[in-house]
């Protein structure tokens, strides 16, 4: 059995740096306040923002799909037409069942009701934030721990998609949460803690729930578990024996919640290998930007999620990955020379490293359809964030013997780098999900060339825009149409009396779009109103009433 505790010494003893416990870090239960403060204000920050975000473009599916799986259980398993709703039955319905359930309860309706379901995402993605804490110092010890929820809370690809990628958010969450799970079971094996085991079925039952790239999940454990009686020096297959009946309970509280979220999968053996194949060749009528050049989702190369990465990432984020790669390649001559212990003493690091590089190497081989830059593949940033926030700590540990100007100008740098991250996300606040790095010249540079607000999530301020205009001028009483470069509920729950989403675009009189992929000049008109954030505009307002004739003819 790995000794606990075994992980936050390996890495330090197979890099060369000092060999340390998690205890014996200096002013450790300092960096564990300051991470619990650290998440304290993150849900005073959730807490006084949820409201401001706009629907996302597949949110309505999405809630109709939780309200038909409600209608399946409450009657008595009859109706069925949440398996008949376009192809949402090849999702978990698990945070979808959440939301309808508490509607159905009284808890929110009207506009509120999506307000309710970003609170509920952001739930998941402080969670995530939490996970991401946890695993780093369950490797590495506080400050390392310290480091990856700094690192994941200033990335907007997390920190700004929380509240509205309601799919994306709570699978990278709850995958995180299978991982560290994982971690603890490769610590402990081979008798893990009823607890733990707990933790693993309901982390992975929950991930199920929402994707069925929750196997990912799977395979990581899996290799891990493989790996672990591989290193054993006698009594492998006892070993193996006892490990994998340790895990029937795990399994056993997985497969009921997995198939509790989305009964789809459980009607016959067959679905869920059907929604693994619908997945692995999913392509339908949509076009995605990488580097400037516009294509459709099925013919984006296999370099599409790492260069994503690249120039989405904050610069302390992607040094902190090269800091340790770099300890990693230094790792492997030691790891191979090196005694069966050490070996083994780094075992819960594989499903880690594997969480991290596995949909990389997937993504590259296979060049599977993409859009929307990283946001089918959140699930990969906690991971990375914990080998960042790992190999930074590691990097600066390496600097005790380094004069202390030389470290007191590195941990400035550092601490630069967060406050202009995080200054970056308050001036994109509520969009920081289209934060980019200087690598593509920021926000200002990554337009045009780059995804942008693809959610429309900016669409809700525009229409108060519109609201407060024609609050100014008077609403005739036959009211005013207004077309939507999005779903016409994005812009509906939010409208004004009066005014009315249509799908009738040449007859509208006004016009209301994200400027992303240039829906916005889909329309002519005067604009009235635009919605800005770090030097973009990311939504117009415009006004139609005067064109006549061909000048109303939708481009």
């Amino acid at each position: 059995m790995i000794p606990p505790g075994a992980a936050a010494r390996a890495p330090a003893a197979v890099g060369g740096a000092p060999t340390e416990t998690a205890a014996a870090q200096p002013h450790a239960p300092f960096a564990q306040w300051v991470a619990l403060a650290v998440l304290a204000l993150a849900g005073v920050f959730v807490l006084l923002t949820f409201d401001q975000h706009g629907i996302s473009n597949d949110e309505e599916v999405q809630h109709v799909y939780g309200r038909l799986l409600l209608d399946f259980y409450l009657s008595g398993f009859t109706d069925r037409q949440a398996f008949e709703y376009k192809n949402l039955y090849l999702y978990g319905g698990f945070f979808d069942l959440v939301a309808a359930a508490l509607e159905r309860a009284g808890v929110a309706e009207g506009p509120a009701l999506w307000d309710l379901r970003h609170l509920i995402s952001a739930g998941f993605g402080l969670a995530g934030l939490a996970g991401t804490w946890m695993l780093a110092r369950q490797l590495a010890g506080e400050w390392a721990g310290l480091a990856a929820l700094v690192l994941l809370l200033i990335t907007g690809a997390w920190s700004g998609a929380m509240f509205t990628h309601t799919k994306d958010i709570p699978f990278a969450t709850t995958m995180l949460w299978a991982l560290y799970f994982s971690v603890r079971v490769l610590e402990t094996l081979p008798a893990p803690p009823w607890r733990v085991l707990a933790g693993l079925g309901v982390a992975l039952g929950c991930a199920f729930g929402l994707r069925i790239g929750a196997v990912f999940a799977v395979f990581y454990l899996g290799v891990g578990m493989l790996a672990a009686v591989a290193l054993q020096p006698d009594g492998r297959l006892r070993f193996a024996l006892c490990g994998a009946l340790a895990l029937l309970p795990a399994a056993a509280i997985a497969l009921a919640l997995g198939a509790l979220f989305w009964p789809w999968a459980a009607m016959a053996p067959g679905n869920v290998f059907a929604a693994m194949s619908a997945f692995s060749h999913f392509s339908f009528d949509l076009n995605t930007v990488l580097a400037g050049r516009v294509m459709n989702v099925g013919e984006v190369p296999g370099h599409y999620l790492v260069t994503y990465l690249l120039v989405r990432l904050p610069e302390l984020f992607l040094a902190g990955l090269a800091l340790a790669l770099l300890a990693g390649v230094r790792a492997v001559p030691a790891l191979a020379t090196g005694q069966a212990q050490a070996r083994r003493s780094v075992l819960p690091w594989l499903p880690v490293v594997l969480a991290a590089l596995v949909p990389l190497v997937y993504t590259v081989l296979a060049a599977p359809p993409l859009y929307n830059g990283l946001r089918h593949f959140s699930f990969v940033l906690p991971p990375l964030a914990v080998l960042a926030g790992i190999g930074l700590v590691r990097a600066w540990q390496g600097l005790r013997t380094r004069p202390p100007l030389l470290r007191r100008a590195v941990l400035l740098a550092c601490a630069l780098a967060v406050i202009g991250q995080a200054g970056l996300l308050a001036r994109l606040h509520p969009y920081g999900y289209l934060a980019y790095n200087q690598l593509v010249g920021g926000v200002p540079g990554a337009a045009g060339g780059w995804e942008q607000d693809y959610w429309a999530s900016s669409l809700r301020e525009a229409v108060l825009a519109l609201n407060r205009l024609v609050a100014r001028e008077g609403v005739p009483a036959q009211g005013y149409l207004v077309a939507v470069c999005a779903e016409p509920l994005q812009a509906q729950a939010w409208l004004a009396p009066g005014l009315r989403a249509t799908r009738d675009w040449w007859g509208a009189d006004f016009y209301l779009s994200a400027t992303h992929m240039d829906c916005d000049q889909a329309l002519q008109g005067r604009v009235v109103a635009q919605v800005e954030r770090a030097g973009r505009v990311l939504a117009v307002v415009k006004d139609r009433r005067a064109l006549v004739g061909e000048d109303r003819r939708p481009r």
